[in-house]
Formats: structure tokens, sequence, C-alpha cells
């Protein structure tokens, strides 16, 4: 286990769906963990009570409510606690939303991971993994590489997230924060965000609701299983200096259409389709090339699709009160 190095670490946004798996993988190394989060609404937050609530049944860790670009709460936290790492996971997601409300997505983000690094110089923590996205890939060539150049964002989120990169490099160049910076792709899996694609068809099946489908559904993406990236995650707490690295499903992209495909056949259900113009800010596909993440940690995805999507489906038939009940509204706050 790579993360068993580390003694503590910090875990931000661990209410969410990457985080909260992390930190699970963390704690079960025997890791000591201190999470944040602030609970906001973008997303019906009964999702994240319900992930901390089974965190907190197998594990005790120290947990805190409150936004991490809130500098003076920050500081005290990392005075309070020695970090050997920190899981800098907590941020705005949504790649629409973003162009709605930009101002919100540039204070978690972007002023967030400011306040991070900030507080690790001030404290002397070593090192930081920090969680960014492959949106920043569009318009480049696939399977996308970590050297290609990312300079032209197609939503705020995107450019968020670049901003974070950036300013994790300059406080590495300045203050010697060993910093890796990992770059998800379409993550999915049990208790997944309700804005992504994986929970609504999986609900809009089994409901005989429409699917509001932007595109025509051969629009692709590099599914990767949460468990796998939670791994990667922790693997890129390896010491490295600075590094950018994909974490994604390293494989041939899957088209929407076979997603849907797939959820029907398991649940025995048709689904229905109401097809919307694509969204311009939407990336058509995406691919990564994953073989600086086997190089430097050892580490490729282990799930298959069709296992990971079988687990999802499971979850939802296991949760099916709460599953029903969440708001599939985004950006509430």
């Amino acid at each position: 286990m790579p993360g068993s190095r580390l003694k503590k670490a910090l875990v931000t946004g661990i209410a969410g769906f990457i985080a909260s798996e992390t930190a699970r993988q963390l704690m079960e190394a025997g890791v000591e963990v201190v999470g944040v989060d602030n609970m906001n609404a973008y997303y019906d937050p009964r999702l994240k009570r319900h992930r901390l609530d089974l965190l907190r049944k197998k594990f005790d860790f120290e947990f805190h409510q409150f936004d991490i670009e809130e500098a003076s709460k920050t500081q005290s936290l990392f005075k309070k606690h020695k970090f050997d790492a920190v899981f800098n996971l907590a941020a705005r997601a949504g790649v629409r939303y973003s162009l709605i409300n930009p101002e919100i997505y540039f204070s978690a983000n972007t002023m967030g991971t400011l306040q991070i690094v900030k507080a690790m110089v001030e404290t002397g923590v070593p090192k930081m993994v920090l969680a960014s996205t492959s949106s920043l890939y569009a318009g480049t060539p696939m399977p996308f590489l970590e050297s290609a150049p990312v300079n032209e964002p197609i939503s705020p989120y995107a450019a968020s997230k670049k901003a974070a990169e950036v300013l994790s490099y300059t406080y590495h160049y300045h203050y010697k924060i060993d910093c890796t910076v990992v770059r998800y792709f379409t993550v999915y899996g049990p208790a997944g965000r309700p804005d992504m694609s994986i929970f609504r068809f999986i609900r809009w099946i089994d409901e005989g609701q429409p699917i509001q489908l932007y595109g025509d559904g051969n629009q692709s993406r590099d599914f990767t299983f949460v468990s796998d990236i939670a791994a990667g995650t922790i693997a890129a707490s390896k010491p490295v200096g600075y590094e950018i690295v994909n974490l994604g499903g390293g494989k041939e992209p899957v088209t929407l259409n076979e997603v849907i495909g797939f959820i029907e056949k398991s649940l025995g259900k048709t689904a229905k389709i109401q097809y919307h113009p694509p969204q311009k800010a939407d990336m058509a596909e995406t691919q990564a090339n994953i073989q600086k993440a086997l190089k430097l940690f050892n580490w490729e995805p282990k799930v298959s699709l069709e296992s990971g999507l079988s687990q999802s489906i499971e979850w939802y038939k296991n949760n099916l009160e709460l599953a029903r009940s969440i708001s599939l509204e985004e950006g509430q706050s």
C-alpha cells in the first residue's frame, strides 16, 4: 500500500465522491485521516452525509466543516496537526454550472489551493496530491498526454483547475513543496455524483423517465472506477518533485450509447431518450495515456467497466429510497 508510509494525512472534500473513497483506503492502511468539507449544496448534501456515515461506521476520524479558502480556519487546522501529506480533493466540479457561476469555482478550486499551499509552507508539510481534470485537454490529440499544452480551457471549471495546477508549481519552485497533480478521467461508481451521467442514467431508466441526452450519445469517455482512482491518488503521494499524471481507464473510450445499453440490460428495462443539442463546454471524447502513472507509481486500473457499472447498479438497488429521493438538480449553491 503506497499510503502506508504516511502516518497522518489531511483529506479535503472528504464527503465528496472520490475523497471519501480515498479516505477509506487510507484508513484501511492505518493512516490517521483528518477530513475537511464545506458540505455545500451544489448537489444534494444527503448523498455527502451518506458517504460520511459509511466512513464513520468503520473508522474514527476527525472531521471539520468549513471552506478551505477560509485562511484562518485552514491555518489553525495545520497548526493543530502534523500532516505528512495533503490530499487536496476539495473542488467545485461540474463543467456546465461553471459557466453560470464561475466565481465559486475560482474561490474553491484556486483560492482554496492557495490557502492549502500557504499553510503547508508555514507548517512544513512536505507533500500535496492535487486533484485536477481531463477537461483541460480540450482540443489536444488523443490519447491525452500530460505533456500536451493545455492553454485553451473551454470552461471556467477547467480554467480554475489550470490555475490551481500552476499555483502549485509556483509553490514547488519557491518552497520545494512536493506535488503530484492527478488529472482524473470520468470517475464513476457506487454513491457517485448525481450530476454525472451514470447516476442519472441508472435512475432515469429504472423509473421510466426520459434520459436527458445532450448530443447523439456517440460522445465517448474514458470511464474510470472510483476505487481505482482512489488507489492511484494514494499512490501519487510518493515523492516526485512536481509531476502531472493522468489517472484514467487507459483503454478505448466508451460511448454513452454503450453505457445506456449495458444499464438497460442489467435493469431489464428500455431507456426512453430525449435528445438535446450538444453543450458547447462539453468535450466530444476523452482518452487517457496512463503510461506515466504506470512508470512512476506502478498504477493501472483493475476494475472493468462491466464490473464497475454492476457495482454502481447494485448500490442503487441497495439504497433505493435514498437514490430515488436525491435531487438531480445541480448548482444549488
